[in-house]
């Protein structure tokens, strides 16, 4: 994984013989392995929303209730109930 900074870990060696964009096979290999890594945070996180959205609709759906119950009470309640 990499550093706070980003940092591969891995020196780039600038006009390195055979390679013409300056990266190699480890480089490749690290970016890939930290694409990997965001990917599977990426799912995590949205597996997190997922599950928060629905708890969310949940509640509001309980609240509904709730709310409804309590106006059918106060509607049935008597007249002289109320100060």
């Amino acid at each position: 994984m990499s550093g706070p900074n980003g940092d591969l870990g891995l020196p780039v060696e600038a006009g390195a013989e055979g390679e013409d964009d300056g990266f190699g096979e480890a480089e490749y290999a690290a970016i890939n392995s930290m694409l990997d890594q965001i990917n599977s945070c990426l799912d995590h996180l949205e597996e997190k929303n997922d599950h928060l959205h629905a708890r969310l609709q949940e509640l509001l759906e309980s609240n509904r209730q709730t709310r409804l119950e309590f106006q059918q009470q106060l509607g049935e309640a008597p007249p002289d109930a109320s100060p």
